[in-house]
């Protein structure tokens, strides 16, 4: 369900009002924390915890 989904239903709307849009504010905060481990890391993208960088597969 995407964010223009939640829009048109009444329950979700009610507890907007009444609790904040989570969703939104979480979203948000997500974005936020990515971009800045992104500046973190200087733009350098590396493997998830894990994976074997050069490993090759058999």
């Amino acid at each position: 369900m995407n964010a223009s989904e939640y829009d048109r239903l009444p329950v979700y709307d009610s507890l907007v009002r009444e609790r904040g849009d989570v969703v939104t504010e979480t979203r948000e905060v997500a974005e936020r924390a990515q971009h800045q481990a992104r500046e973190a890391l200087g733009g350098h993208a590396y493997p998830p915890p894990g994976h074997s960088q050069g490993a090759v597969s058999s």
